[in-house]
C-alpha cells in the first residue's frame, strides 16, 4: 500500500514537474548540476531527491533547497550588534535596548514581547526587498504607519509598530546573500515550485535573478488548481465523523488511525489543527503501542524540564511563595525525600503562605533531633541558594549563576541527559561554548533584576520548540495541513474539523491593516483564506481521508462543521464515517455502601468533635478519626471565616485575660469605661493578630468589620456582667474519665454565675460562634441532636452548670443562646457514648450513612465512594 501512495504522489505531482524542468534546461542549454529548485519547505527536501533520482537515475540531479538552507551554503550569517536575529535570546535584549533609547525605558517589561512579535512579522517582508531597495521601501512604509502622538489611546502600539519597521529595516538579514553576486556564481538555472501560499522572498528572488539577465526562472505550482476530487471518480468519498466532544472525538480519531494500520496502509498522516487535541490522540495511539513521528513538536516552555529550570527560578524571587519553593525543591534530585516530607508536613500544619517567613522561622539547632537537624540544614541551604541570586547582574553572570543553581540542586546530569533538557540548556546558552561572543548582544551588558532574567528566560523557552525524536519504524506523521502538499500518504485522519478550529478564512496575525498588508506583501486575509482551500484540496487528494469535527465545545457551546467541510458535503463527496472503535463489555460492579468493623483500632479518648462525627456518619469516624486519615493543609489557602472564629477566639481570651489579672492602673477597665475597654479589646486585637501572623491584605474584609463586633460584643458583655457574671478561665483543657474512655476537650470560656435562690456561684460555660444567629438557634433547638455543649457539661464534671452559645455577629448583634436542658442531656450523652462506643468495640459495623449536609464537604467521601453507590 505504501508504493501505491508513493507512485501515485510521484505521477500525479512529480512528473509533471520534472518533465517542465527537463524542457527547460533543454530549451536553454542547462544542466541539472548548476540548477537549483527552490522549494515552498524543508520536510519536501527528501522526497524531491527521491523522485529526482527514480526520474532521471543517471547523471547529477539538481540542487533542492529552500531559500533558508541555500543562503546558508552561500555564506555564514553573522548579525551585527543589534540586529533582528529571530533567536529569542538576543532579541529580547535588544528589544529592551531599544525601548530605553525611544524613551520608553519605564514600559519595557510591557512592551518587549509585543515589540519581539511585531518585528518578527515585519522581518520576512523586510527581508524580501533587495539591500538596495530598502531605503525607498522603509521610506513607503513608513508613510502608512500612524505619527506617533503621546495624546492618542494607541500611543504604545502605534510606537511600538514605528520601532519594529525600524528596527528590522536597520538588520541585515540571513538571506540578504541571495541578492548579492554570489547567486549567479551558484547556478545557472533557477526553478522556484510554489506552495499553498505566495512566498515573497522567493518571488523577489526569481524577479531579481531574471532582472540580472541569462536563463529565465522558472516558476511552477506545486498543486493544480483542477486538482480536486469529483462526485463518482475512483477515489472513496471522504468519511466523516460527527463527535459529541472533544474526548468522544480524539478517541474516534484514534480509532481510524488504528483501522487504517490494521488494514496495512503503511503511511498515515495525523493533521494536526488543535494542538491540545492532537496531543489527546497521540496519548491514546502510544497508548496501544504505536509509534508516532511528530514534525510540529510543542512549545518547549510546556516540557518538564523547562518547568524544572522555571521553578527553580522562581523560588529564588525574594517573595516566593511557600508552595512554589516546595514545588521547585521536589523536582531537584539533591535534596532529600524524607527531608522535605518532613518540612512539608511542617508547613502544612503550621501554614506560611510566603517562603521568607519560612526561613525567619527557628528550625531549632541542628544538633537536635536528627529530622529537625536535617530539616534546618535544607532551610539554610535553599535559603543560601536563593541569597546567590538576588542581586542584580548582566546576562552573562545570570547564566552562570544559573547553571551553578542547576548543578547544586542535582537537575544538570539529568537535563543533559534528556532530549528536551538538553535544548533548555542550549536554549538559554547554559553551556560555556554557547557564550562565545555574548558581550557583542545588544543589551548584554546591562544588569538585569532577577525578575527580568526570569522573563527572559521564560520568553527564550516559549519562543523555542521541542520535537522529539523521531521513531525509526514510525507509520504515522503528526503534521500541518498545509505540509500535506506533495507527499506520499496512505491515509489521512484529519480531526478538529469545526468552524472554530478550521475556519474558511484564518486571522492573520499582527495589528497591521489591510493597507499595510498589501503595501508590504504581508499575509492578508483573502490569501490566507485561499492559502487554506488550497490546503483542504491537496488533503482530500490522498488515497482514504477520514474528517472528525465535534458538535460540541468544552463548555457545551453548540458548534457547526468546518465551511470547508459543508462545501465538500454539498458537493456529495463525502459518507457517514463509521466508528472504528471496538465496543467492550464491562461487568456491572455495583459499588456498596461500606460498614467496616473496627474492634482492632479501640478508642481511647473521644473529643467533642470526635463524637459529632461518629453521631454524623459512622464511617466518617472510622475513617477521619480511628485511621488517623486527614486532608493536606493549603500552603497557601485565603483567610475564611474560620480563620476570623479562630483570631476572635484568641483576641477574646487576651482581653478577658488582661481584665481578670489587671492590677496597674494603665489597664484598668470597668464596666462603666466603655472608651478604656474598647482600647483594651483593640490592643488584643493587634497581639492576636501579630501572634496567628495574618495577613494584613487578606484579613482586610474581617478587619472592616471589627468595630462593629467590637462595640456589640462589649455591649453584650455589659449586659452580661450586670446578671453578676464574672469571668475565670478562657481556653480550658479539661479530661474526664468516663468508664474505660476518656473525654478530653477545650472549653472557650467559663463564667460564674449566680444561681438562685440563694445566689450560690456556678459555672457558666460559654462557646463563642461566628456562624449565622438562625443556625445557632438552631443548635438549641435540636435538643439532643447537638452534642457540643452536653460534651462540654460531661468534661466539666460539675453537679451545677448552665451552658450557651455567645454568639459574635459580623453585623454588630452579639446574643447568648442557652442551652436550658444541658444537665439531662449530659445524662443522655453519657449513656450514649457508653452504648456506642461498647457496640464499636465489640465489632458494630460502622456504615456510611451518605446523609445530611455533612456529606458536602467531607473529606472522607472520596474513601466512602457516596456518588457511585447502587
Amino acid at each position: 500500500m505504501d508504493e501505491i501512495a508513493i507512485n501515485d504522489c510521484y505521477e500525479r505531482v512529480w512528473c509533471p514537474v520534472f518533465a517542465c524542468l527537463a524542457a527547460h534546461l533543454r530549451a536553454h542549454g542547462v544542466v541539472a548540476a548548476r540548477t537549483v529548485v527552490l522549494l515552498p519547505f524543508a520536510q519536501l527536501l527528501p522526497w524531491a531527491q527521491r523522485f529526482w533520482a527514480r526520474w532521471q537515475p543517471e547523471g547529477f540531479a539538481p540542487r533542492f533547497v529552500t531559500t533558508r538552507s541555500w543562503a546558508r551554503t552561500l555564506a555564514a550569517w553573522v548579525p551585527a550588534s543589534g540586529d533582528f536575529t529571530g533567536e529569542a535570546a538576543r532579541d529580547a535584549l535588544s528589544a529592551r535596548s531599544l525601548l530605553e533609547r525611544a524613551g520608553l525605558g519605564a514600559e519595557r517589561a510591557l512592551l518587549a514581547a509585543p515589540l519581539q512579535e511585531a518585528a518578527s512579522q515585519l522581518a520576512p517582508a523586510v527581508a524580501a526587498v533587495p539591500p538596495s531597495q530598502r531605503a525607498a521601501w522603509g521610506e513607503s512604509a513608513r508613510s502608512l504607519l500612524p505619527a506617533p502622538d503621546a495624546g492618542q489611546p494607541l500611543r504604545y502600539e502605534a510606537a511600538v509598530a514605528r520601532i519594529a519597521l525600524e528596527w528590522v529595516l536597520a538588520s541585515s538579514h540571513p538571506t540578504d546573500v541571495l541578492f548579492s553576486s554570489a547567486l549567479r556564481a551558484a547556478a545557472d538555472a533557477l526553478m522556484l515550485l510554489e506552495g499553498l501560499q505566495p512566498d515573497p522572498l522567493a518571488q523577489a528572488l526569481c524577479a531579481h535573478w531574471n532582472a540580472s539577465g541569462g536563463t529565465p526562472a522558472l516558476v511552477l505550482p506545486l498543486q493544480k488548481e483542477e486538482s480536486s476530487r469529483v462526485a463518482g471518480g475512483d477515489k472513496p468519498q471522504v468519511a466523516v465523523h460527527a463527535a459529541s466532544d472533544a474526548e468522544d472525538e480524539a478517541q474516534r480519531a484514534a480509532a481510524c488511525v488504528l483501522a487504517h494500520l490494521a488494514q496495512g496502509r503503511a503511511a498515515v498522516a495525523l493533521g494536526a489543527i488543535d494542538r491540545a487535541l492532537t496531543r489527546r490522540i497521540r496519548a491514546q495511539l502510544e497508548g496501544a503501542g504505536v509509534a508516532v513521528r511528530d514534525e510540529t513538536g510543542w512549545t518547549l516552555a510546556t516540557t518538564r524540564a523547562a518547568a524544572q529550570t522555571m521553578a527553580l527560578l522562581q523560588a529564588c524571587a525574594w517573595d516566593a511563595a511557600s508552595d512554589a519553593v516546595l514545588d521547585a525543591l521536589k523536582q531537584a534530585p539533591a535534596v532529600d525525600g524524607a527531608t522535605l516530607d518532613a518540612l512539608e508536613r511542617s508547613l502544612r500544619a503550621d501554614p506560611a503562605p510566603h517562603w521568607r517567613s519560612v526561613a525567619a522561622r527557628d528550625w531549632g539547632d541542628r544538633s537536635g533531633p536528627p529530622q529537625t537537624a536535617h530539616v534546618a540544614a535544607l532551610v539554610a541551604a535553599v535559603e543560601h541558594w536563593r541569597a546567590r541570586l538576588h542581586a542584580a547582574r548582566p546576562l552573562a553572570d545570570w547564566l552562570r549563576a544559573l547553571r551553578e543553581l542547576l548543578s547544586a540542586s542535582g537537575l544538570w546530569a539529568p537535563l543533559e541527559g534528556d532530549a528536551a533538557g538538553a535544548l533548555v540548556l542550549q536554549a538559554l546558552r547554559l553551556h560555556d561554548a554557547l557564550q562565545w561572543g555574548l558581550d557583542d548582544w545588544e543589551g548584554a551588558a546591562q544588569r538585569l533584576t532577577l525578575a527580568e532574567f526570569t522573563r527572559w528566560a521564560d520568553a527564550v523557552l516559549e519562543a523555542a520548540r521541542y520535537v522529539p525524536p523521531a521513531p525509526a519504524d514510525a507509520r504515522v506523521v503528526l503534521l500541518p495541513l498545509a505540509q500535506l502538499l506533495a507527499r506520499p500518504f496512505d491515509a489521512l485522519v484529519l480531526a478538529g474539523c469545526d468552524e472554530k478550529r478550521l475556519p474558511a478564512a484564518p486571522e492573520p496575525q499582527g495589528p497591521w491593516s489591510e493597507a499595510q498588508r498589501s503595501a508590504w506583501s504581508l499575509p492578508t486575509r483573502a490569501q490566507l483564506a485561499a492559502a487554506q482551500r488550497a490546503a483542504w484540496r491537496s488533503a482530500m487528494q490522498l488515497p482514504a481521508v477520514d474528517v472528525l469535527w465535534r458538535s460540541s465545545d468544552e463548555g457545551g457551546e453548540p458548534l457547526l462543521p468546518s465551511p470547508l467541510l459543508q462545501a465538500l458535503q454539498c458537493d456529495g463527496l463525502t459518507a457517514a464515517g463509521v466508528d472504528a472503535r471496538c465496543a467492550r463489555e464491562v461487568r456491572a460492579a455495583p459499588t456498596l455502601r461500606p460498614a467496616p468493623s473496627a474492634a482492632s483500632l479501640p478508642v481511647r479518648k473521644l473529643s467533642a468533635s470526635m463524637y459529632a462525627d461518629l453521631r454524623a456518619c459512622p464511617y466518617r469516624f472510622f475513617a477521619l478519626r480511628q485511621l488517623g486519615l486527614q486532608e493536606a493543609g493549603e500552603l497557601e489557602a485565603e483567610i475564611d471565616k474560620r480563620d476570623f472564629g479562630s483570631w476572635l477566639h484568641l483576641v477574646l481570651q487576651h482581653f478577658h485575660e488582661r481584665l481578670r489579672d489587671a492590677s496597674a492602673s494603665d489597664v484598668f477597665a470597668p464596666a462603666s469605661d466603655a472608651a478604656a475597654r474598647a482600647d483594651l479589646l483593640d490592643t488584643a486585637a493587634q497581639a492576636a493578630t501579630a501572634q496567628l501572623g495574618l495577613d494584613a491584605g487578606g484579613f482586610l474584609p474581617f478587619a472592616a468589620t471589627w468595630p462593629q463586633v467590637r462595640d456589640g460584643y462589649l455591649r453584650w458583655l455589659a449586659e452580661h456582667e450586670a446578671q453578676g457574671a464574672v469571668f475565670r478561665q478562657a481556653e480550658l483543657a479539661l479530661e474526664q474519665p468516663l468508664d474505660a474512655w476518656r473525654l478530653v476537650g477545650k472549653l472557650d470560656r467559663v463564667d460564674e454565675v449566680p444561681e438562685p435562690p440563694e445566689g450560690e456561684p456556678i459555672p457558666f460555660v460559654i462557646d463563642y460562634k461566628t456562624e449565622s444567629a438562625a443556625k445557632t438557634k438552631q443548635r438549641i433547638a435540636d435538643g439532643a441532636e447537638d452534642t457540643q455543649l452536653a460534651f462540654y457539661a460531661a468534661l466539666l464534671g460539675a453537679e451545677r452548670l448552665r451552658a450557651a452559645y455567645v454568639n459574635v455577629g459580623e453585623r454588630g448583634e452579639t446574643a447568648t443562646y442557652e442551652q436550658q436542658d444541658v444537665l439531662a442531656l449530659r445524662t443522655l450523652l453519657r449513656a450514649g457514648i457508653r452504648s456506642d462506643l461498647g457496640r464499636i468495640a465489640a465489632g458494630a459495623p460502622l456504615p456510611a450513612l451518605g446523609e445530611g449536609p455533612v456529606c458536602d464537604f467531607c473529606a472522607a467521601r472520596g474513601l466512602c465512594r457516596k456518588d457511585f453507590w447502587q
